[in-house]
């Protein structure tokens, strides 16, 4: 923890992420406006001390259903990355232990996925399903987990002959022991930081898909959906896609620096004591 402290990346980080994940948790008592709410009278005004981030082509408070938006934004993000590193280290700790034709099968199957677009191959799964948010976390995770299934098996690969593993094994531990109790524990480092960048690509994906009518559906906000909502409206009501575009930029980035400032604050190699 003091390294990660030490470290401005994962603070400044560590900051963001907290912030707007703070803001989402307390939007039902930060959000002035109910989300929802249609008010004919207050259509596409620009932002004032009333609506600080404007209103939309029904009359919606902007910065209401960005608040709510972060919910969803974020909810994915973390479920999706969440389904993925589980699939990921469940691979990798397969086909690093077990190597041999399992590991060939295991990374075959790695490769195929890499060679299909992720994106294309999540648009076209999307479109055969209805679109919702459970079906977004879902596809999302079930297409995200390659990276982290190879990041597992290179660690396992690195540990499987440490001196401190074959004692194990040379005492009867089970091939369960060794792997929860001796070589997961020691692959953490690379699975942590890879999970809360995934997070950020989640986020971009979902603004994707909601951008592109294909994911999170109205008149439930996400910020991709906002900035679908602002392309009809963005000569003249340039907030509905400013405001939405910042969100996403600043969670990447956010997740983005945490993870960087973990890599390094967690890697003994260059962290300092």
């Amino acid at each position: 923890m003091r390294n990660i402290f030490r470290n401005p990346l994962a603070v400044a980080g560590l900051c963001i992420i907290s912030a707007i994940l703070l803001m989402a948790i307390f939007a039902p008592f930060i959000a002035p406006y109910d989300p929802d709410a249609i008010h004919v009278k207050t259509i596409l005004l620009a932002p004032s001390a009333e609506h600080i981030m404007g209103t939309d082509g029904l009359g919606r408070d902007v910065w209401s259903r960005m608040l709510f938006g972060a919910r969803i934004s974020l909810l994915v993000g973390i479920v999706a990355v969440g389904i993925a590193t589980i699939i990921g280290i469940f691979l990798g700790a397969i086909a690093g232990f077990y190597r041999g034709w399992v590991d060939t099968v295991i990374m075959r199957l790695v490769d195929v996925m890499l060679s299909i677009p992720t994106f294309f191959l999540i648009l076209a799964v999307i479109a055969f399903l209805t679109p919702s948010i459970w079906n977004i976390m879902i596809v999302i995770g079930l297409t995200s987990w390659m990276g982290v299934t190879r990041l597992v098996r290179a660690e396992f690969l690195s540990l499987r002959n440490r001196e401190f593993v074959l004692a194990s094994q040379t005492l009867g531990a089970k091939d369960y022991r060794l792997i929860f109790k001796h070589l997961l524990p020691n692959s953490l480092t690379p699975i942590i930081v890879s999970s809360v960048l995934g997070v950020a690509s989640a986020v971009l994906v979902e603004s994707g898909l909601s951008f592109l009518g294909l994911g999170v559906q109205a008149p439930q906000a996400s910020w991709g959906n906002i900035l679908t909502d602002g392309k009809e409206y963005i000569e003249f009501a340039w907030w509905l896609s400013l405001f939405p575009g910042i969100a996403i930029l600043i969670t990447v980035l956010g997740y983005n620096l945490l993870g960087e400032g973990l890599r390094d604050a967690l890697d003994p190699r260059t962290s300092k004591n």
